[in-house]
């Protein structure tokens, strides 16, 4: 175990520099009072996630991302996912079940598109995190990323056949949350002025939203890149119900 400034402790045999950089970067704004425990996933497709405790928090990483280009920028994303949830900001203390239930009551809704709107919840938090990594570090990396992701989802898109309504589709390929998804990375590149229109980003983003006619990839974009920077809880609520209340009803 490896003893960082911050309070940050990696357990593993991975570097642990990404994360001392990472935690230099939050430091120049934002502090955070309770101790990290960053803890090496061995399943390489296991996502990046924040687990928050009464007295500590705990980043989850897969050693193939934490001994990736992206280390530090994944790191500092996580970091400012605690250092939210510390501030008690809205967007990380209102509770998913909660809003996708006030959102779906009396609905029918695709176990498909259920765990959709959880990625659309996620995304909403991610939007806040993200107003703090961006302010701390070069988007660079992350545009790149994201285009890398819209490029991947695209080309993995599954094949109709010639069965109305059948469709193979894996959840990182189904086409109306790659739309979404494409709506999220736009929505968040507009909210801080990254890139202009001529962007690959906009084709890949394009491109997206036509295989998805049932999402309007400027709507969930504005969604996204018009949240305020410090709503309520009855204000976060409303936008959580109603972007999921949106996606899930969409025809």
């Amino acid at each position: 175990m490896v003893l960082l400034h911050m309070d940050v402790r990696v357990q593993g045999t991975v570097a642990p520099d990404p994360f001392l950089s990472a935690a230099d970067l939050l430091e120049t704004e934002y502090d955070l009072s309770q101790p990290v425990d960053v803890q090496i996933r061995e399943n390489p497709d296991e996502r990046t996630w924040a687990a928050h405790y009464e007295d500590h928090h705990v980043l989850n990483i897969s050693r193939q991302a934490a001994t990736s280009v992206m280390a530090r920028e994944l790191a500092l994303h996580e970091f400012a996912h605690m250092a939210r949830y510390e501030q008690r900001h809205a967007s990380h203390t209102q509770s998913t079940d909660e809003a996708l239930f006030l959102a779906l009551a009396g609905k029918s809704v695709e176990r498909r598109k259920l765990s959709h709107c959880y990625q659309i919840a996620n995304h909403m938090k991610d939007i806040y995190a993200d107003d703090i990594t961006l302010d701390l570090a070069p988007a660079t990396k992350l545009i790149d990323f994201f285009a890398a992701k819209l490029a991947t989802a695209l080309a993995d898109r599954p094949a109709e056949d010639d069965r109305p309504g059948s469709r193979l589709e894996t959840p990182g390929s189904d086409p109306e949350i790659t739309a979404v998804n494409a709506a999220f990375a736009l929505g968040l590149v507009e909210r801080h002025g990254l890139v202009d229109g001529g962007h690959r980003l906009y084709d890949l983003a394009h491109a997206a939203a036509a295989d998805a006619p049932a999402v309007d990839l400027a709507e969930f974009k504005d969604r996204f890149k018009s949240l305020g920077s410090d709503p309520t809880e009855s204000e976060y609520r409303k936008a959580l119900v109603d972007v999921t209340r949106a996606y899930a009803t969409a025809e």
